[in-house]
């Protein structure tokens, strides 16, 4: 199929409308997969070499050219994906943002984590070498994009920033679902790579489906991949990845169930401003958040059917909505009927969507059925529905907690003074997600240095990254140590005046 380009074509699909959308797009041939991965190795070289400023300005245009187009780029998108203009306006704020964030982070060079370790001749027994370490860029890396954020997880997404930040050139795989804002979106990319007189390959972008992603993920040229999308999905390119002659990492974001945990007196003190919050959680984007809540364990108490009553008057009362694909709708739809077929599993609330939409929906369960099923019913749900567990004891929430899969998140609502009765829940919760949540809810990401967006597999391919926040720059760089070098052979980063004025750590001390 690659070696024919008019063998398949790529069209958007209006999913509001069900209308195709002009124009055609062509997945690559063979030869035009090879020429983007020798033009991004032969890239890789030199702009590794670039210094900050220089990196920073290309995010920084990449982010100018992006807001030039705003609107044409957010209309495509709209009729691509269905989604409301105002929440594309708000994803491209979020896409320049992030870009602009990862500018000013490599500028001030802390994210290289210099290391200095003077030289000790008179050490006894041995005398101790001159060593010195920094993170230097890992090469050419393929960014898959991703279908539920078209502007902010895709073409310039935040492994793309990030990546490009490390010092790497980018090959972009854009999601067949939005090819039309995946083109405009790479224009602009393009335009800013050719502005800074960067290295033509160090930005490539094809589309394409599964079979050009796969034939990326096995090239030699590709040192790492980034990826937001479904376990099946995710799955898939960790094992190509790994059977490659030369494994290469994988830094999937993948399934998440996000449980959210209610402890007793939070439940009767506020009961119905919790199930107002979950239900604006739950259906957030018609349910097509990672980070939706999918399983919610309340302990059995005073408050539990208040906050029962009132979950399912909104949810039954939600509008159905708009799913981004009908593959996405399709998925959604055997998982309700897998819910429905399940023994012991109650429906409390569910709507019937018109053509193309998805309807909310809520199910109850006690623990014992939770925990005769953990692994079917602990997984991600991708739409708007959620499963309540009912758990008469203390001991059940631990036991159905233990039970979770790796998570995104984890979320607990109480009392302060619950928070110390219920440490035991806390480690486990510690254990099983990446972001652990206090009287809130786990929609909405924010960019910025602390934040933690992945978890233990399966919510993410490794616990110890994040695809969101200024700490995934270091995926897609390695650290490299330099021992007795003369100093005007370092780099910049770990020479002794320090000209880039950085904070590096010094015999152990933070300088800088």
């Amino acid at each position: 199929m690659l070696d024919n380009q008019s063998a398949e074509q790529i069209f958007a699909f209006n999913p509001a409308s069900g209308k195709r959308l002009e124009p055609a797009f062509f997945p690559p041939t063979v030869d035009e997969i090879e020429t983007a991965a020798r033009l991004s190795e032969e890239a890789a070289a030199e702009y590794a070499t670039w210094p900050a400023n220089r990196r920073a300005a290309l995010l920084e245009k990449i982010a100018e050219l992006l807001e030039a187009k705003t609107e044409e780029i957010t209309e495509r998108a709209h009729l691509e994906t269905a989604l409301p203009h105002s929440r594309l306006h708000h994803e491209m704020e979020r896409t320049c943002g992030q870009l602009r964030l990862f500018a000013k982070v490599i500028v001030e060079g802390i994210w290289k984590e210099a290391r200095i370790d003077h030289a000790d001749p008179g050490r006894r027994p041995f005398p101790k070498p001159d060593i010195r370490s920094m993170l230097i860029p890992l090469g050419p890396v393929l960014v898959i994009g991703a279908s539920n954020f078209p502007l902010a997880s895709s073409v310039a997404g935040g492994d793309t920033a990030s990546a490009l930040a490390a010092g790497c050139p980018v090959i972009v795989k854009a999601h067949e679902a939005h090819p039309g804002t995946s083109e405009l979106f790479g224009k602009s990319i393009r335009q800013a790579v050719r502005e800074l007189g960067a290295p033509e390959g160090v930005f490539k972008m094809v589309q394409g489906r599964h079979e050009t992603a796969a034939a990326l993920v096995r090239h030699p040229a590709i040192h790492a991949v980034g990826f937001t999308g479904s376990l099946r999905g995710g799955r898939a390119i960790m094992d190509i990845a790994a059977a490659r002659p030369r494994p290469i990492p994988v830094f999937a974001e993948m399934g998440s169930a996000n449980p959210v945990f209610l402890l007793p007196e939070a439940l009767e003190s506020r009961a119905e401003q919790i199930a107002a919050g979950l239900h604006a959680s739950v259906t957030l984007g018609v349910g097509q958040f990672c980070t939706k809540p999918g399983l919610i364990f309340l302990r059995k108490g005073n408050g539990t059917s208040v906050f029962t009553e009132k979950l399912v008057h909104l949810m039954q009362s939600t509008p159905p909505g708009m799913m981004l694909t009908a593959n996405i709708l399709a998925s959604f739809e055997v998982g309700l009927e897998r819910l429905r077929s399940t023994s012991g599993v109650r429906k409390l609330a569910a709507v019937r969507g018109n053509e193309g939409q998805a309807g909310a929906a809520l199910f109850l369960i006690n623990a014992d059925t939770f925990l005769e099923n953990a692994e079917e019913l602990g997984g991600e749900l991708f739409g708007p529905c959620t499963l309540v567990v009912e758990c008469a004891s203390h001991e059940e929430v631990l036991a159905a907690a233990s039970r979770l899969q790796g998570q995104l998140t984890a979320t607990i609502h109480g009392q302060p003074d619950e928070l110390n009765y219920y440490q035991d829940l806390i480690a486990i919760l510690r254990r099983k997600a990446g972001r652990v949540v206090y009287n809130g809810f786990p929609t909405g990401v924010d960019v910025c240095h602390a934040m933690q967006h992945g978890g233990p597999y399966p919510a993410a391919s490794d616990s110890r990254s994040t695809s969101i926040g200024t700490r995934a720059i270091s995926r897609f760089s390695r650290p490299i140590c330099f021992q007795d070098f003369p100093d005007d052979a370092l780099p910049d980063e770990l020479k002794e005046a320090n000209p880039l004025r950085i904070a590096r750590l010094v015999d152990g001390r933070l300088m800088g």
